[in-house]
């Protein structure tokens, strides 16, 4: 049976592999927890708020994310792709994705603010719309993505072919313009 919790505080908590799992958690704050242990199985969070927490390689299988605040994370190598697509909605400001996986999930919207996305696999992802805020993209995948209206006018270290991701109406700035010519093996200086 599923556990329900409301309005929780959790703060200076280290999880272990089995805490968290068949529980529902809805606005509740994580404040400097500590995640990467665990292994979520059927776990689900509703208008939550993680501060300054590391999901560093946690494994989160069957994971609901809705209306889900990421803020000063370390989330490196996490698999997302496994989690509840079903109104899959957040949102990551000032943390640290590199390596992680977004594989297939449909992202419209979704706020990327000032976050280092080393090396992100956004392959056949629907990021219509997403606001790509100062990130650093560096090695970040767009295979067969779907980027259109997306905005990277201010982040940076992208590579993304036009020809195998749509980016119709997608926003970028005049400097960004080399990462999208990069297959073309041509220079682009001011």
């Amino acid at each position: 049976m599923t556990d329900y919790l409301y309005h929780k505080i959790y703060t200076d908590t280290s999880f272990k592999t089995t805490d968290l799992n068949q529980q529902e958690f809805e606005s509740c704050q994580f404040n400097s927890c500590d995640f990467s242990l665990c292994n979520f199985i059927g776990v689900t969070f509703i208008d939550c708020v993680f501060t300054h927490c590391n999901f560093e390689h946690a494994n989160i299988n069957h994971v609901a994310f809705r209306g889900v605040h990421f803020n000063y994370c370390k989330i490196i190598g996490v698999n997302f792709a496994m989690c509840d697509a079903l109104i899959f909605e957040v949102h990551f400001k000032n943390s640290i994705l590199d390596f992680s996986k977004f594989y297939t999930l449909k992202m419209k919207r979704t706020p990327f603010e000032q976050c280092s996305m080393v090396a992100v696999d956004f392959m056949n992802t629907d990021l219509t719309e997403a606001f790509f805020d100062r990130c650093d993209l560096y090695r970040a995948e767009f295979a067969n993505a779907t980027a259109i209206k997306a905005n990277f006018r201010t982040s940076y270290n992208y590579t993304i072919d036009p020809e195998k991701t749509k980016i119709k109406k997608a926003l970028f700035s005049m400097d960004g313009i080399k990462g999208l010519l990069t297959k073309h093996n041509i220079c682009v200086s001011p």
